[in-house]
């Protein structure tokens, strides 16, 4: 079991630990209704140092990431971000991410913590074009500072106005007493705020500091539990839920990723599909009733029939309602659709809904 640099102070604070994605990961400190209260409304910080980070440098660098990943990168100047995905030959996923522009000739690629062997050697398979790669995730601690406080708990800490970075671009300067710190206007909350990337060394003084400075605006670390809610409550998709090796970008709603203006893995086939339309798609859904759908449940018709899987489900603390997502039959997958979750041999009545469900 992995450690980050930060786990000894999540233990400190008396963090609910567990195992995930092989590292040993606060899960809850006070509870995850409210932690994610405190990120919708204030600011909060989850250690996300699980994740993976790959620099890829040269002169054929973009041309590989053109080549493994669904989306334009050619689009991005410098100091932008782009989500996008891996995909592989059978027609599903490797992996998604998250593609930083640092210049030309330079990128980092931000990959799943349970997926960084997979994507080393995934795009290394396919790097036939020279292109120097280097897997510094054992290196970076990555600190995701959410929450519509953020610019304010965090702006004494920096010379660089947080304020002007735009939503998907980052910049690279001084935070908390460190150079070559990248401050992104990333995340994963729908709630607004920055992700840090920092060397492990750097990792405890910078969290240090932004709790101090933060200590006026109410902030308060967050464990991966009320990550998990507040992703849901945006529709966001989870690898290894909503996606995975098996499931197609199209499927799962994420054709504005994959572009057709370029030729990338499984493109012809994905564009096929695409074209041809699909069997099921990838829905969001509230339950008309109270419950809870999880991960797993079936999703039938009024007559009881097999039309789906749940993917994802919890009850939304900002909503007060039962939420998921999961992959149903195009035909029963419209907006306003009725369907039942099968919980313990009970159909309960769901409807199909436009994502996101929290609307801020």
């Amino acid at each position: 079991m992995k450690n980050t640099a930060l786990t000894h102070i999540h233990e400190a604070l008396g963090a609910k630990m567990l195992p995930f994605a092989g590292y040993n990961m606060p899960i809850t400190y006070e509870g995850v209704n409210a932690e994610h209260e405190t990120v919708r409304t204030a600011v909060g910080v989850f250690d996300v140092s699980h994740m993976g980070e790959f620099f890829l440098s040269g002169p054929n660098a973009l041309a590989l990431i053109q080549k493994v990943t669904s989306n334009d990168a050619a689009v991005l100047t410098d100091g932008r971000v782009q989500y996008s995905c891996l995909p592989n030959n059978e027609g599903g996923i490797v992996d998604d991410l998250l593609v930083y522009k640092i210049k030309d000739e330079e990128y980092l690629l931000v990959v799943n913590a349970s997926n960084i062997e997979k994507d080393w050697n995934w795009i290394a398979s396919q790097n036939d074009l020279g292109v120097e790669m280097v897997n510094r995730s054992d290196d970076y601690s990555l600190l995701a500072i959410q929450g519509p406080k953020a610019v304010e708990a965090l702006q004494s800490l920096t010379s660089v106005d947080l304020a002007s970075i735009k939503y998907y671009h980052f910049t690279i300067g001084n935070f908390a007493g460190f150079d070559n710190v990248i401050i992104s206007a990333t995340g994963y909350t729908g709630a607004g705020g920055f992700e840090i990337y920092c060397k492990n060394d750097q990792a405890e003084a910078i969290w240090n500091k932004v709790f101090e400075a933060g200590a006026p605006f109410g902030i308060q670390p967050i464990g991966l539990a009320a990550r998990d809610t507040l992703r849901l409550e945006m529709g966001f998709c989870l690898y290894g839920n909503d996606i995975n090796d098996s499931t197609s970008p199209i499927e799962a709603g994420l054709g504005w990723i994959t572009k057709f203006n370029k030729e990338f893995t499984n493109s012809a086939n994905l564009k096929a599909q695409k074209e041809a339309g699909v069997s099921r798609k990838l829905i969001g859904f509230e339950m008309q009733e109270k419950a809870i759908p999880r991960h797993d449940y079936e999703i039938v018709d009024a007559n009881g029939n097999n039309i789906g899987i749940v993917t994802s489900g919890t009850m939304a603390p900002s909503l007060n309602k039962g939420i998921g997502m999961g992959y149903v039959t195009t035909e029963n997958s419209a907006v306003d659709s009725e369907i039942f979750i099968r919980i313990r041999k009970k159909d309960v009545a769901a409807k199909v809904v436009k994502m996101p469900f929290y609307k801020n």
